[in-house]
């Protein structure tokens, strides 16, 4: 297909803004998906998106649609909003020459909007501005699109207006998106070498790799010698084709053009998000691709049973595949056995990823309380970067501490703006900027640690403004913290997946939080058990679990009272035998509960 008649985009908004359902109207209008086959979010195909409504993988479709007489292929890269998730949106826009910037007419310009926002800039995108959702009772139209028109500087006529709902509007973006995002360029006129760019790759039992590609110069045809330039692999690409949103084979690809290459390796390692793909005689060189995820939570993962190690190494090589930002690195520890160290990009990213270890490779597993990398010189002078809790140093050992903190900007109806400033206060941060808007809304900037950031302050955020508010934040340098190891006991024994670090101030508080917490989730056992919360060398808080408890008397019909308290003695004496002698057994959903504990 010639270049002119190539346009790339993607549709950048804050998460819940109606992405998704207006690239099903796309799909809709431009016919790519038939009508018996279409269902909601369409381009989101994992089992987890469609029940949570969100969009957690980046997924490209390629829409064919006629414009003046003209046929014009449309790629569409569908990116999350999710601020966890940024990296996969940053992917996107290397592939890309222009970016749909989507206002909820209803919630107008939020904090990820900017964030988003900002990255297309820098990365050179042209932006089209559009409101979703204008047809709902709540819209405010004219007051979102004057928002939008400043932030942009744009007239409002350059607005377009749409429904996820009704389709209303898309026609005219996608007008819009043909006669202003530009064409492709290639790098090299008249080379006719071929160079792509690797934005994303899955893993195919049967096809291997299949990596997913930008064309950037030349054009490829199906067994082509390639290379991947960063590792130096050779390979044969066996397929080529573009998505639709399945993946259609082709005859070839062309400089321009967004597309996958079947690769046929099957050995982990190879692929990576950023490489460049090219001719394996080629003398081009590699593309300037991506800067690696940053993780800034880390959680261990054991499987519950040791036996299962060798199905959760490959789960999370398989798992690597498809989502690039995950990291991991094997490690043992002395009570729960051989496990992996995870890095992720946040909360939700965490938990996205230990639910798709559940539901698609069947494990069961121990999840460490999520942490971030602390750096601790002890009195003995040895320096340590400290990620997971159970190998903090004893509060005697350590001479100081330090933390990596955040900035964080947040988006609220001004009404709000006390509550939010108490909020940085009660999580040891502090407000640097106002800027107060004349629409009633407020952007309050501060910085705190991010270890406090983790402590639910997202969800107290959301309950604190009622929902209006919503955040984003940027990672600042290391500072001094005063912070302790809690550990969490059961039975007298200390459970690694439940330590954490905590601030001295709250040790008090969190101690009995999370005994209170274990309490309740915990299933009762044969024998008594204590539940305690032990920290700067003492208990601070404790429960005990009761046991279950036979009725041994029930056969006993009349008869001398003594018979009954002589069995009664008897299981007495045999429970303390099994309270010095039994193992608690903890479940699966036990650990997961404490990991979601607000």
């Amino acid at each position: 297909m010639n270049l002119e008649h190539i346009r790339n985009f993607s549709i950048i908004a804050h998460i819940d803004h109606g992405k998704s359902t207006l690239s099903d109207r796309m799909l809709e209008a431009t016919a790519t998906v038939e009508a018996r086959k279409m269902q909601d979010q369409v381009l989101d195909t994992m089992e987890l998106e469609r029940e949570r409504g969100i969009t957690i993988k980046m997924q490209p479709v390629r829409m064919d649609y006629e414009h003046d007489g003209t046929q014009y292929a449309l790629n569409l890269i569908d990116t999350p909003g999710h601020i966890d998730f940024a990296y996969e949106v940053s992917r996107a826009m290397k592939a890309v020459e222009g970016a749909v910037l989507l206002v909820d007419a209803t919630q107008g310009i939020q904090a990820q909007t900017l964030t988003t926002l900002r990255m297309a800039q820098d990365a050179g995108l042209h932006i089209i501005p559009a409101l979703s959702k204008v047809d709902s009772p709540l819209a405010r139209v004219d007051e979102i699109k004057e928002e939008v028109a400043i932030l942009l500087d744009v007239d409002l006529d350059d607005i377009i207006e749409t429904s996820g709902k009704t389709g209303a509007g898309v026609p005219e973006l996608l007008e819009k998106v043909i006669e202003q995002v530009p064409a492709p360029k290639v790098t090299y006129e008249g080379v006719k070498d071929f160079r792509a760019l690797v934005f994303d790759f899955k893993y195919h039992p049967n096809k291997g790799i299949v990596v997913f590609v930008r064309v950037l110069d030349g054009e490829i045809t199906k067994n082509t010698s390639l290379l991947f330039k960063a590792v130096g692999e050779k390979f044969n690409g066996l397929e080529v084709g573009t998505f639709s949103p399945e993946e259609v084979p082709k005859e070839k690809l062309v400089a321009g053009e967004i597309g996958y290459i079947v690769t046929g390796i099957k050995k982990p390692g190879v692929a990576s998000v950023g490489d460049t793909i090219v001719n394996q005689k080629s003398t081009l060189e590699a593309f300037g691709g991506y800067e690696n995820p940053r993780p800034v939570v880390w959680a261990s993962i054991y499987p519950e049973s040791q036996d299962d190690f060798d199905l959760l190494k490959p789960a999370l090589q398989k798992l690597k595949l498809t989502d690039s930002s995950l990291s991991y690195e094997e490690e043992t520890s002395g009570s729960l056995g051989r496990g992996f160290r995870c890095g992720f990009l946040g909360m939700l990213h965490l938990e996205i990823v230990t639910e798709r270890l559940r539901r698609e490779f069947d494990l069961d597993l121990v999840i460490t309380h999520p942490t971030i990398i602390y750096k601790i010189v002890k009195k003995s002078g040895e320096e340590e970067m400290i990620y997971n809790p159970s190998f903090f140093p004893d509060h005697g050992q350590i001479a100081s501490i330090t933390e990596p903190w955040v900035n964080v900007k947040i988006y609220s109806p001004s009404e709000y703006a006390g509550d939010i400033s108490q909020m940085f206060f009660h999580h040891e941060g502090f407000v640097n900027n106002n800027v107060v808007f004349g629409d009633g809304r407020i952007e309050i900037s501060g910085e705190m640690p991010q270890r406090e950031l983790m402590r639910g302050f997202f969800d107290e955020l959301k309950s604190v403004t009622s929902g209006y508010a919503s955040l984003s934040y940027e990672p600042l340098e290391y500072r001094d913290a005063d912070v302790t190891r809690l550990d969490i006991l059961v039975a007298d024994e200390p459970v690694v997946a439940f330590a954490r670090v905590v601030s001295k101030k709250r040790v008090d508080e969190e101690a009995e939080k999370a005994v209170e917490r274990l309490h309740a989730i915990m299933p009762r056992q044969n024998f008594v058990m204590k539940i305690q919360g032990k920290a700067l060398g003492r208990i601070i808080s404790s429960k005990t679990v009761k046991a279950y408890r036979k009725d041994v008397t029930a056969k006993l019909y009349g008869g001398d009272v003594t018979r009954k308290k002589k069995l009664l003695e008897k299981q007495k004496k045999g429970k303390k035998k099994m309270k010095g002698m039994g193992k608690v057994n903890i479940p699966q959903d036990v650990f997961l509960g404490m990991m979601k504990e607000k």
